[in-house]
């Protein structure tokens, strides 16, 4: 290996590419989706690089047309994360001795291969197996997690710069150590970017992983596993590990070399891990690091003197692209009367009027939700606001799941702000709205802080500077990404670093420098190049 103090490649945010009709990607994904939905893979458990079958298929369906297979995974058993710890751990030492910009050539590689000949695949499986429209898509698949393949190399580098002062004869260190024993890391459905970058920043840093997609997500989830393997990944540092959490996660949980959890879901099952973590911390190597993204409630709050379009818009981008099914999702907003008389009604046209359907169609602005139960659940939500005093659907409302899991678009009004739908989190294309008193400006901004026990993204609109500044100050726990007249959505890497607190988790702020420390155990190294040879100091002498 040379000796050569090397940079990183200064990274830059991948451009979103339009697929507008007539352009070059629209031709190339429109071939991709073609091929990718006529075929049917068989997804293997890959362990240290080889792989596994356990016999028991998974069928993978678009959730627009939810009769069609594009996939069947074989799920893990215990056994399997037995095996996929073990194959970590022997991975781990030759990983770990690697110069760290050797591991980072691995992710840079990768980046430039999302970025070329393998854009449209990720894009495609991207589309097909979570319902995402080509823009969701390339805008997830493709630029955000190019984007976490090249930014975190630049913050790992400086990282490892960053080094103590020293005093004359001596010379301070500071290692930034793999963390002892192995990361599980657990990925959600609705972001390919997340699932590949929960297993790949703490790689990058020298650990080994073990990886458990979202059953919803194996198709992009195992596109992506083999572009890093693609990339130069050696086998066993990243081991995939399909199957279901509640099956799998307590063989990683429980094992005495757990490191670190790195973990994107719900609130509920981050508590439960957190909680099986505690009853077993006296038989742990070391205390593992609990890392997790998991969800919100997400507010937009319109003062009387904010623009009434922004709001709309910000409505219909932030809480109905992919369904609702960001964690960062526009779900309970806040508007004052005046503003809300503006803008009812063609807000109310603008929702009717889209378009809802397979995502292969480019018309479409919306495609379905994940799953039956996930369709079920907001079918449930969408009754309850018919059935409760003081609530109205003003749009939407419509529900049908005869070939695709699609519910409409929907807009909800309430007179009570305390209502379950302004509390707790729906994850679909429901928007519950209150109406205030102009004058109620600061009393709406207490309830925005106290209603919902979440703190993961916000956003305010004012035209009135004094206005933005106190909701800044009087918000200022509410939500980890704050947005002045923006919507609550759409956080860049190298731009917005993204993550909350409260129910919505750790706040370790992915596509950070802050996310990659959590993965590392520092070591201070102090070397003395002439020690002293003498116990006693000057002062002890009397003469």
């Amino acid at each position: 290996m040379h000796d050569a103090v090397v940079a990183v490649p200064p990274p830059v945010n991948e451009p979103v590419l339009s697929y507008a009709k007539g352009t070059p990607e629209r031709a190339r994904i429109e071939a991709e989706l073609t091929r990718m939905a006529g075929e049917c893979p068989e997804i293997p458990i890959v362990i240290g690089g080889q792989r596994i079958t356990s016999g028991r298929l998974v069928p993978v369906v678009m959730p627009h047309a939810h009769r069609h297979v594009v996939a069947r995974f074989h799920a893990a058993d215990p056994g399997h994360i037995e095996q996929a710890i073990k194959a970590a751990t022997d991975a781990k030492r030759e990983w770990a001795a690697m110069r760290w910009e050797a591991r980072a050539a691995v992710f840079l590689k990768a980046a430039d291969l999302l970025a070329g000949p393998w854009r449209e695949r990720i894009v495609a499986a991207t589309m097909l197996g979570q319902s995402k429209t080509v823009h969701q898509a390339e805008i997830d698949g493709s630029c955000e997690l190019i984007d976490f393949l090249r930014f975190n190399p630049a913050y790992a580098a400086r990282l490892y710069t960053e080094q103590p002062n020293s005093s004359p004869g001596v010379w301070n260190m500071t290692d930034l150590r793999p963390l002892e024993g192995f990361v599980f890391a657990l990925t959600p459905f609705n972001f390919t970017a997340i699932a590949g970058n929960l297993p790949t920043a703490p790689a990058l840093m020298g650990n080994t992983v073990v990886w458990k997609p979202s059953e919803s997500q194996m198709l992009a989830a195992w596109h992506t596993m083999l572009l890093f393997e693609e990339a130069g990944l050696p086998p066993g540092v990243i081991n995939m590990v399909p199957g279901y959490g509640h099956e799998l996660a307590p063989a990683a949980i429980t094992h005495r070399d757990l490191g670190a959890i790195h973990f994107t879901g719900s609130t509920e099952v981050f508590r439960s891990m957190w909680k099986q973590v505690g009853e077993h911390l006296e038989h742990y190597r070391s205390y593992p690091r609990l890392v997790g993204e998991t969800g919100g409630k997400d507010f937009i709050v319109a003062h009387p003197s904010a623009d009434p379009k922004a709001v709309a818009t910000a409505i219909v981008r932030g809480g109905y692209e992919f369904q609702g099914q960001k964690c960062s999702a526009a779900s309970r907003v806040y508007i004052a009367q005046s503003v809300w008389k503006a803008m009812e009604a063609e807000l109310v046209a603008t929702i009717e009027s889209l378009k809802m359907g397979d995502v292969r169609d480019f018309g479409n602005f919306l495609g379905a939700v994940i799953k039956q139960s996930a369709f079920d659940r907001h079918a449930a939500a969408i009754r309850e606001a018919r059935e409760t005093r003081g609530m109205k659907v003003l749009a939407g409302g419509q529900c049908d799941d005869k070939d695709g899991w699609f519910v409409r678009p929907t807009l909800v009004t309430t007179e009570d702000p305390t209502v379950r739908l302004m509390r707790d989190e729906l994850f679909g294309p429901i928007v519950t709205t209150h109406v205030y008193p102009d004058h109620a400006w600061s009393e709406v901004l207490d309830l925005v802080d106290r209603t919902s026990p979440y703190a993961l993204t916000g956003a305010v609109f004012a035209r009135d500077r004094g206005a933005l500044v106190e909701a800044t100050d009087r918000l200022r726990n509410a939500a980890g990404n704050f947005y002045l007249n923006d919507k609550p959505t759409g956080a860049v890497v190298g731009q917005q670093p993204f993550g909350g607190a409260r129910a919505s988790g750790t706040d370790d702020k992915a596509g950070s420098a802050l996310n990659l420390l959590r993965f590392v155990a520092a070591r201070t190294i102090k070397e003395t190049f002439v020690p002293a040879t003498d116990w006693r100091y000057p002062y002890l002498d009397r003469a």
